[in-house]
């Protein structure tokens, strides 16, 4: 019987799960490839969820590795740069959201490294929080500077650098010197 995920239950009456051999699991996993790229541990996750035996999820998904159709480098040096560059997210977040893709830290600090190289991470920072400061400036102007730095802090802007870009686009008010992020 196939394994659920905590908290779901199956639909009254429905019928369990096929438990999916391996030939069934590659047929699976060529079909979720060919919807978007994976990580070997997403992929792994995903097969088991269908109905997969973990060691023949494992298996499959070594194989397909094995014969370059994934690679967890490649597939964090793409994200990283579209997350950056696209949603303007900080390295923080970037880093965040590959680990919970299943990728390897050292593999994710070279990515986000990498996706940063062109354009640093406090220009970007610098981007984004020009763009959201006019909607910001509706509210209290007293809050304005620690309603900037939180903004950025969720985006994954480091501590410093929202610091930085609070001082530089908000200059000479006493509130470019409170601490956004005093939690860390």
């Amino acid at each position: 019987m196939g394994r659920r995920p905590a908290g779901r239950r199956a639909a009254p009456g429905a019928r369990p799960r096929p438990v999916l051999d391996a030939r069934a699991a590659r047929v699976a996993a060529g079909d979720l490839l060919s919807r978007k790229a994976w990580s070997r541990q997403e992929l792994t996750r995903r097969l088991e969820r269908r109905g997969a035996p973990p060691e023949v999820a494992a298996a499959v998904v070594a194989d397909l590795a094995a014969r370059g159709y994934l690679d967890d480098e490649a597939l964090a040096h793409q994200v990283a740069e579209a997350r950056a560059r696209g949603r303007a997210v900080g390295s923080r977040r970037l880093a965040r959201e590959l680990g919970r893709r299943g990728i390897a830290r050292e593999t994710a600090a070279r990515a986000v490294a990498q996706a940063f190289a062109e354009t640093g991470e406090l220009e970007r920072a610098l981007d984004a929080g020009r763009r959201r400061l006019p909607a910001l400036r509706r509210g209290r102007a007293d809050r304005l500077a620690g309603r900037l730095g939180d903004y950025l802090l969720r985006r994954g802007y480091p501590p410093p650098v929202v610091r930085r870009v609070v001082r530089t686009l908000l200059p000479g008010t006493d509130a470019a010197e409170e601490d956004p992020d005093p939690g860390v």
